[in-house]
């Protein structure tokens, strides 16, 4: 995936009336969390102590420094004391990264043999975090608040689980899609406006002719194809099937020589994301599938029918999930049958392979779609577990976002006649009040679908975006 290694910055806030001795301990007290929440192992980005803040010009400071650190991918703060909350005003309103703050205290418990003052002035979370959060919600900040005590598993995680997502905040601002061709025509869902997309969401749209592919594809050695040949010979099942032995490796190979074409392309260009359109294939001998699926596997991301929305969101979600089982997707068919009720998610060809149950099969088989030869693509069955399913869609005041939680099944039987992979789920409040709430809000049949991601950091990633959410609960 290629992610930087982030860090994130932590102050604490309290006054100058406590005295010396007071702040001191104050700090101590903040250090050692920072320390032990390091050590803990649950957190998958390192916090870095920054001091304690006790001053409207040092707060200003310090928020400018962490806007131009290109390390940094959010602030942590936490009122040990009160900390009069007008110091953190214009530092706050000028900070441009995600900041979480965290309500806990030093103590997980009250001394009541041994409390006096002394203590009280020194452990006044309960207030002090309450002053603070009103100046943030006053600011419309959008912070995160994770509440509880520190050393605790479950704020632990919370605070993991946020950090994940500021860090894909971060890099959406260097998510860039290629478009090979235009969007499906009349396809009315896969339209959106690009510059909004940037304005937005970070993300740099372009288009690219297949032409310019194609010269990609015919400068791929035939050397380089033997050595992908032999490294998907290793990780998946080659399975040959009805085809002679000639036409089953022209295809995957065909397929290889697209799959090295494309990551040279992007690579070259700086793109993380990409779509691609049957109804634009000029000079392609197949539309790419066994391609598309190893280049979703790597941690790009994809969009079909020149969707580029779903590619954006596609590699967002991959970065937020550290590319584990986060996939491109479509609503494909139905079980309407009681007790049964459940959606069929697949594609033609490109489905991910980071959410296999099984060891994926390499199989040719024909494409009744698009006119080009029989594509080499990946076989398999998705999961059992819970997941979140979300799409993006463009509407007259800007884009939403529009998801739910799914419960996650292998489908009911095998498909001999239906040669992709195949995803079976089921809304979690209920396929018909789920699938009805959805068309209502517009949610558009390319999704994106994540057994990695909890709805709160979809919400959370949003949030911090400022782009309107319909999670559907």
């Amino acid at each position: 995936m290629d992610i930087k290694n982030y860090e994130f910055w932590f102050v604490t806030g309290s006054q100058f009336l406590y005295g010396e001795e007071q702040l001191k301990s104050v700090a101590a007290d903040a250090e050692d969390i920072v320390n032990k929440l390091n050590e803990s192992g649950k957190l998958p980005y390192k916090v870095v102590f920054k001091g304690v803040m006790t001053t409207a010009e040092g707060i200003t400071k310090f928020m400018k420094e962490a806007n131009y650190n290109d390390n940094v991918a959010g602030v942590m703060t936490w009122m040990h004391t009160f900390s009069p909350a007008k110091n953190w005003i214009r530092g706050t309103k000028l900070l441009q990264k995600p900041l979480l703050h965290l309500a806990t205290q030093y103590l997980n418990k009250i001394p009541y043999d041994t409390i006096d003052f002394d203590y009280m002035n020194l452990n006044q979370s309960a207030h002090g975090d309450r002053e603070y959060a009103y100046i943030n919600a006053r600011l419309q900040k959008h912070n995160k608040i994770v509440y509880g005590f520190w050393g605790d598993e479950e704020v632990q995680e919370e605070i993991a689980d946020w950090q994940n997502v500021a860090v894909a905040y971060n890099e959406s601002f260097n998510i860039k899609i290629v478009r090979f061709g235009d969007t499906m025509r009349n396809v009315a869902v896969t339209e959106g406006d690009k510059v909004e997309a940037q304005m937005f969401l970070g993300w740099t749209v372009d288009y690219w002719p297949v032409s310019e592919l194609v010269e990609y594809v015919n400068g791929i050695s035939e050397d380089e194809i033997d050595a992908a040949y032999k490294d998907l010979a290793s990780k998946y099942e080659m399975v040959q099937g009805d085809n002679t032995k000639e036409h089953y490796e022209h295809s995957v190979r065909y397929q290889l020589r697209e799959y090295l074409a494309l990551k040279k392309f992007m690579d070259e260009k700086g793109y993380t994301g990409f779509t691609t359109n049957f109804e634009d294939l000029h000079g392609l001998e197949e539309l790419p599938g066994l391609a598309a699926q190893l280049l979703m596997r790597d941690g790009y991301g994809f969009g079909a029918e020149g969707d580029w929305k779903s590619a954006g969101m596609d590699r967002l979600l991959k970065i937020a999930a550290d590319n584990v089982a986060t996939a491109f997707m479509e609503d494909y068919t139905l079980d309407l049958r009681h007790g049964h009720e459940a959606i069929l998610g697949s594609h033609m060809l490109e489905v991910d392979p980071t959410i296999a149950s099984d060891k994926p099969r390499v199989e040719v088989h024909p494409l009744d779609i698009g006119g080009k030869d029989d594509p080499a693509r990946l076989v398999f069955t998705g999961r059992e577990g819970k997941a979140v399913d979300v799409t993006l869609s463009y509407f007259n005041d800007g884009y939403k976002v529009i998801g739910y939680s799914v419960d996650c099944h292998k489908p009911e039987a095998e498909t001999p006649h239906l040669p992709v992979a195949k995803q079976l789920w089921t809304p979690t409040v209920g396929l018909k009040e789920g699938a009805q709430r959805w068309m209502h809000a517009g949610g558009g049949h390319h999704t994106i679908l994540s057994f990695s991601l909890k709805p709160q950091q979809i919400k959370d990633l949003f949030e911090m975006l400022d782009v309107k959410v319909d999670f559907i609960e």
